[in-house]
């Protein structure tokens, strides 16, 4: 990989990013109970540290956007937080969520090793900086309405900001009405920005919009692989014991006991991709 594709390693808690590593942020959509979050995280750490992965466990303690009014929208901020910080100190991993208002990213901060903006609220100055100087690295995620190379402006905003380390994530465009569509040129634009690049495999796979927002789940896979096989430093998957049963984007979540061999096979790809030859070209 060319020498402004690579990014200055970096903590997010007891995780260490490295360029030459595939990372991992995963967990369920959102938080349900402290039992099934403490199952979860305890199962990723495991297969994450038999694939040499840096993890962090992701769960969301309210969720903002939802399509109906009615729908489990998460514990809330304090309880979700006492949550969280229950899980990094049983389980052993960091642990990160997302961020609405400024006027919670100081709190949030107190339990968070990585602080995420949603991706409809990418281009919100004031909470990217607000997450920025809170002292913990900031993870943004891409607007499904932004296209890469204006998303370069938002890692710059928290960088200038001081955040304590920068990760963009791809999640899909959208594409119509009621779908989205992955560009992979995305990955090789949005590495220029020296930051790490992850793909969000299950998000990618929605189709928004509908009364009630569904999924495809079958596609986690291709578009997963694809993704690494395009330059992908991490991936980022939202998992659960029993999709079925999921109290948010159950048609998306991928099942817990189907993770391994997904991620084995994001390895392989990974490696060989890594074992290739570079190809001269333009750049981004």
């Amino acid at each position: 990989m060319a020498a402004v594709d690579r990014f200055d390693p970096f903590q997010v808690g007891t995780a260490r990013l490295l360029p030459d590593r595939l990372s991992l942020i995963a967990g369920p959509c959102v938080l349900e109970d402290e039992g099934l979050a403490l199952e979860v995280a305890r199962e990723v750490k495991r297969i994450a540290g038999a694939l040499g992965l840096p993890y962090v466990f992701k769960a969301s303690y309210a969720k903002a956007n939802r399509t109906s009014a009615g729908s489990y929208r998460g514990p809330g901020l304090v309880e979700g937080l006492r949550l969280l910080e229950r899980v990094r100190d049983a389980a052993g991993v960091p642990v990160t969520s997302d961020v609405h208002e400024s006027a919670e990213v100081a709190e949030a901060a107190r339990s968070l090793d990585l602080i995420q903006i949603p991706a409809f609220l990418c281009r919100q100055t004031g909470l990217i900086e607000a997450a920025a100087a809170a002292g913990k690295p900031e993870h943004l995620k891409k607007g499904q309405f932004m296209d890469p190379r204006a998303m370069l402006r938002a890692v710059e905003k928290a960088r200038e900001a001081g955040a304590a380390g920068v990760i963009v994530t791809e999640r899909g465009t959208t594409f119509g009405y009621g779908d989205l569509v992955v560009d992979f040129r995305s990955i090789p634009i949005l590495r220029s920005s020296r930051c790490p690049v992850f793909f969000d495999a299950t998000h990618t796979v929605q189709r928004p919009g509908a009364r009630e927002t569904g999924g495809e789940r079958e596609f986690v896979p291709t578009l997963a692989r694809a993704a690494v096989a395009a330059g992908a430093d991490g991936i980022f998957i939202e998992t659960h014991p029993d999709p079925a049963r999921a109290r948010s984007d159950r048609e998306a979540q991928w099942p817990l006991a189907d993770l391994g061999p997904l991620l084995e096979s994001l390895v392989k790809v990974r490696q060989a991709v890594a074992d290739l030859v570079p190809v001269s070209g333009g750049t981004p």
